[in-house]
């Protein structure tokens, strides 16, 4: 079988062929051969079926194998003669030729994304300049009198009056849709906070200015999305009675408090409390200053320097979904023009074309960054980041991981992962200097 096998580029491979209609054919006798052996129809013993019977019953699965088991022998020779390894290679190989001709044989092309080879040069001197982050002790005693009053016990107020936004409202009800009872509707001594949104919308707003013992008819509408699809866009009314109001207790800053926060801190005090608080604070804004502003300029910076070929197929899957993203978000009329006219789609693909190749670019840098400063996400860590997030979420953590394995986003998330990793290492060093 002749072949011819090319590198167009540093990370791009074409390899074309000519299939003759007999390597097809002694490929489907193989095929033919060895489904005789395993196969059981009726009428005859299992691993006694005649190959002309096997050939007749499945003729078109047989010949579809035979010609994908020729255009893999091309597929490898090619590679084995450029000596590009598997691990060489990204994503699948794309089949764009694949012509049958009259004499029975099959022109082939196949085009291969190949890793490129990422000379990063002296890629610390693109670092941009790093300013030191640090809490004021305005932020940290704001954190901190936020912390001790969400720790505070609830009591009841000392004086009757009505309730008001940010009160906890200890409260009886029971809803009604069309004067009927509904299923978890009722509830008695419930504690509400006033103001937290989490009942449905314009409950919370209706209870200020109940005063106690007060009885009242709460009358709201289900959101169109509500979870129960019997309630869902309904008028409800709940009969609501007001029992008592209570508060967060003035909150203590003190030694206790410490204690309280930091259990595992042996001989924890305020100054203790206050140092870690401070330490969080200048670790969050220094994670918000990296991510927003110094990670995306040094990127930009390292796309615009440093000049590698690019794998052809892998930036047209990025311009595909870059597409894709667009065109959820237009009208019905631009749908209807884009189909009508083919023309406008490829104008499209033209103007988010730069975009796609700088997102690729980058993502090879970040690998080659990766490499160069040893730093490596395993699988472990991307589970258990996405475990801890959904707990934060209250989401089952096993559901959310096999919707994002299912997605095929993990690949994804890790490449985020090590992307924030090895930047932040890089940017750290910067400011240690």
């Amino acid at each position: 079988m002749e072949f011819n096998a090319q590198r167009v580029d540093e990370a791009n491979v074409v390899i074309s062929s000519k299939i003759e209609k007999d390597t097809i054919e002694t490929n489907l006798d193989k095929l033919a051969k060895q489904a005789a052996k395993t196969m059981d129809i009726q009428g005859f013993r299992k691993g006694k079926v005649p190959v002309a019977v096997v050939k007749q019953r499945y003729a078109d699965k047989l010949r579809e194998d035979a010609e994908g088991d020729a255009l893999r022998t091309v597929l490898a020779d090619g590679l084995k003669e450029l000596d590009v390894k598997n691990e060489d290679m990204v994503g699948e190989p794309a089949i764009s030729k694949f012509e049958k001709n009259e004499d029975g044989s099959i022109d082939v092309e196949v085009k291969v994304a190949v890793k490129p080879n990422v000379d990063l040069g002296d890629y610390k001197a693109l670092l941009p300049e790093v300013e030191s982050k640090e809490a004021s002790e305005e932020e940290v005693t704001s954190r901190l009198e936020e912390m001790a009053k969400q720790s505070a016990p609830l009591e009841k107020i000392k004086r009757k009056r009505m309730v008001r936004e940010g009160d906890f409202a200890v409260i009886d009800f029971e809803g009604f849709v069309d004067g009927v009872a509904f299923d978890g509707g009722k509830a008695e001594q419930y504690s509400l906070e006033i103001g937290s949104g989490s009942f449905i919308p314009g409950f919370e707003d209706q209870i200020i200015g109940m005063k106690y013992e007060e009885e009242k008819d709460v009358v709201v509408t289900f959101p169109e999305e509500y979870q129960s699809k019997e309630l869902a866009g309904k008028e409800a009314t709940f009969k609501v009675t007001l029992h008592e109001i209570q508060e967060k207790a003035a909150p203590e800053l003190n030694d206790e408090l410490a204690t309280k926060m930091l259990p595992q801190e042996e001989g924890a005090t305020l100054e203790t409390l206050k140092e870690k608080i401070k330490e969080q604070i200048t670790n969050e804004e220094k994670a918000k200053y990296y991510r927003e502003e110094l990670k995306p300029a040094y990127l930009e910076k390292l796309v615009e320097t440093l000049e590698f070929a690019l794998p052809a197929t892998v930036v047209e899957q990025e311009v595909n979904h870059a597409l894709n993203n667009k065109v959820r978000t237009m009208s019905e009329d631009e749908i209807k023009a884009l189909q009508e006219d083919a023309s406008k789609v490829e104008d499209i693909r033209d103007e988010l074309k730069e975009d796609a190749q700088n997102s690729v670019k980058a993502t090879f840098i970040v690998d080659a960054l990766a490499k160069a400063e040893e730093v490596e996400v395993s699988d472990q860590e991307v589970t258990q980041v996405l475990y801890f997030e959904a707990m934060q979420m209250g989401q089952n953590p096993q559901e959310v991981l096999k919707q994002y394995e299912e997605a095929g986003y993990l690949p994804a998330i890790k490449m985020s992962m090590i992307e924030e990793r090895v930047i932040s290492k890089l940017l750290d060093e910067k400011l240690g200097k």
